[in-house]
């Protein structure tokens, strides 16, 4: 309990404390944590499994945003708001909603407490917390008020998805970096999609002869999968965009206008650009509750069997989508694939059989390469491809740019959401004619 100066302030949270305490203990069959893309589409399967009164969801957000749409608003091709319903209106009607963070998981006890207070007991747990971005680990960055001045965004917050907009406005002439950092992401193709739509900005406003469009990435590929990278090298070399391996961004400074990249292959080792403009991933990390909890492998990540979804020490624990150390992409097509596993794998525990679905890592990733045309990258946990349409998706399309601009946000709120869409699957063996 706090320390207060005053004996009747202290008596005051005394009283209210015990009284709000004592009635907050509350029992679900179904718990699930966490209001992202996962936590709602798994709150909807499981109302439909079990009954609304048998599912909570905890959740602090009031709104819910679709991030795969950000890489468009940071490029000024849609607008933010488009992005973003509150989370009352995502949430199963009847499903119960916490509204706060969760604070602390105990699975030897089956218990959850939240920032409230509440402590909520479960049978089955489902944890779908996403990540963490640590913008704050990039030296420079925190202290700087005004991202719009000094031209830096970053597509992956809501709060500075729209500067990246401003920045690639107010470009005029020099260098234009994008990063990627040395962590795992969501969404590994979005720092460089931002790349591909300023370089079509800046040649549709007439300003790229002036441009020095520069990758720094912490991989040592362009792209993890074969395939695509070979597609993306050609394109990246058909227009004089430079990309430099194994540069991880530690440091901004603003007043300079200066990126600092530490080489990865020797440590120590620093080059300093000056950007005209400057988009930054942030470096990512496991959800620090996850993290805090005996749910966590040695790396912070929930520790989930990578077929199945469910915990590997706790039975009646499973997860879904960023916050787990599932080795495929962090995206929201791959939470889509994960949910109908999953939905399957939670429905033959509540049975008391073995789950026979298995997850076979399938990610998909439209890498946005111009204003009207989209690769879309889909594979497996191998890195093979493992694409829907029966064409070379290698290719850049603008049949494809339609499916991500219009398509996907449409599937995403009326059908993942709903717990309706469970990626594209059965689609891909129709497409094939039966032969994938």
């Amino acid at each position: 309990m706090a320390c207060h100066r005053t004996a009747a302030i202290g008596i005051c949270h005394l009283h209210t404390s015990s009284s709000s305490h004592a009635p907050s203990k509350e029992h679900y069959k179904v718990l699930v944590l966490g209001g992202g893309s996962g936590g709602i589409t798994m709150s909807a399967r499981m109302k439909r499994m079990l009954g609304a009164e048998n599912v909570a969801i905890v959740e602090p957000s009031e709104m819910h945003y679709y991030q795969p749409i950000w890489t468009l608003v940071g490029a000024g091709a849609k607008g933010v708001a488009s992005s973003g319903r509150p989370t009352a209106s995502v949430v199963p009607s009847g499903v119960k909603w916490v509204r706060s963070r969760v604070q602390e998981i105990n699975p030897d006890t089956n218990t959850v407490r939240t920032g409230n207070g509440m402590e909520i007991s479960y049978q089955y747990l489902i944890v779908a917390l996403g990540l963490q971005l640590h913008y704050e680990k990039i030296k420079g960055l925190p202290e700087i008020e005004d991202w719009v001045k000094f031209k830096i965004g970053s597509n992956y917050s809501v709060q500075t998805v729209e500067k990246t907009w401003s920045a690639l406005q107010n470009f005029k002439e020099g260098n234009a970096v994008f990063s990627f950092p040395n962590t795992p992401v969501k969404c590994a193709g979005a720092p460089q999609k931002i790349m591909y739509l300023t370089d079509a900005y800046l040649r549709k406003t007439g300003k790229r002869a002036k441009a020095n469009v520069v990758y720094n990435t912490s991989l040592p590929v362009l792209f993890g999968v074969k395939k695509y990278a070979d597609a993306l090298w050609e394109i990246v070399k058909s227009r004089d965009i430079q990309v430099n391996l194994r540069q991880n961004l530690i440091e901004v400074r603003a007043d300079k206008q200066e990126a600092v990249f530490e080489n990865l292959d020797n440590p120590g080792e620093t080059k300093v650009l000056e950007y005209e403009m400057l988009h930054v991933t942030p470096p990512m990390g496991p959800n620090p509750v996850v993290k805090g909890s005996l749910l966590a492998d040695e790396a912070g990540w929930l520790d989930v069997n990578k077929e199945t979804l469910q915990h590997n020490k706790y039975p009646n624990v499973f997860g879904i989508g960023d916050c787990t150390n599932l080795p495929t992409s962090k995206t929201a097509a791959a939470v889509a694939a994960q949910s109908s596993i999953l939905d399957r794998t939670i429905s033959k525990v509540l049975k008391n059989e073995k789950p026979d679905r298995k997850y076979d890592g399938y990610t998909s990733c439209p890498l946005v390469t111009n204003y009207n045309t989209v690769i879309l990258a889909e594979f497996d946990y191998s890195g093979q491809p493992l694409e829907t349409f029966p064409i070379d998706q290698s290719k850049e399309r603008w049949t494809m740019y339609h499916m991500k601009a219009d398509v996907m946000p449409h599937l995403y709120w009326h059908g993942l959401l709903k717990g309706f869409w469970g990626g594209p699957g059965p689609y891909r063996k129709i497409m094939h004619l039966g032969m994938k």
